[in-house]
């Protein structure tokens, strides 16, 4: 017990490009970031191609990750906009399964669509989330690449600058693909002048976890 202790505080304490520069002499190192962020990745990837196809992103993410270890930019304290990067750039093999995972987003949002539950509050609430999603779901579907990518890293909870990071693009090209996307999911019968944020979790919304 006292053991499992002392290494959650141990990982608690350590940054992940301290255990970067170990792992490059004691590569068993790494598996401390495994699990210090294969959640944040497996989350990320299910937000994408869909929770049976969010394993093999992760395990591709993480392989990818150890074998270019020796690039990660150890001034940087998080490796989880790196980790988020490469996740992103294996799921490029994947966009026929990310396509498949939309259209059954929608398909999940129209069905509990028309069943309502037991409890009124409830109902109401679920029936919000999934008009939302048969809203969005199409116009996140006809997005570019780049900019499905830029949506779903800050859907994910990266900063501006971390997406920058993840992406290899400067800050101003992160900012100005989030407010392309804000345009093309916008409301047409909303008020443009009072732009809304940007709320892309599907997953969530439909099954009630991320």
């Amino acid at each position: 017990m006292n053991q499992n202790r002392d290494w959650g505080q141990y990982l608690m304490m350590c940054t992940d490009s301290e255990i970067f520069r170990r792992s490059m002499t004691d590569p068993s190192a790494f598996s401390e970031l495994f699990e210090r962020h294969a959640r944040v990745v497996a989350g990320y990837a299910a937000s994408r191609v869909g929770i049976d196809a969010a394993d093999d992103i992760v395990s591709d993410t993480f392989l990818v990750a150890y074998r270019r270890r020796g690039s990660f930019r150890t001034e940087s304290e998080s490796a989880k906009p790196w980790l988020l990067g490469i996740a992103t750039r294996v799921i490029q093999n994947h966009r026929k399964t990310e396509a498949r995972h939309l259209k059954s987003v929608v398909a999940a949002a129209a069905v509990e669509h028309t069943t309502r539950p037991d409890d009124a509050d409830d109902a109401a609430r679920r029936l919000d989330a999934d008009a939302e999603v048969l809203f969005l779901a199409p116009r996140v579907a006809a997005l570019n690449k780049r900019d499905r990518d830029t949506l779903f890293l800050h859907a994910g909870g990266l900063s501006h600058e971390e997406i920058a990071a993840a992406l290899s693009v400067p800050l101003g090209t992160v900012k100005s693909r989030l407010n392309r996307v804000r345009r093309r999911l916008a409301d047409p019968a909303s008020d443009s002048r009072s732009p809304a944020p940007i709320v892309w979790n599907p997953t969530k919304d439909l099954h009630g976890h991320a």
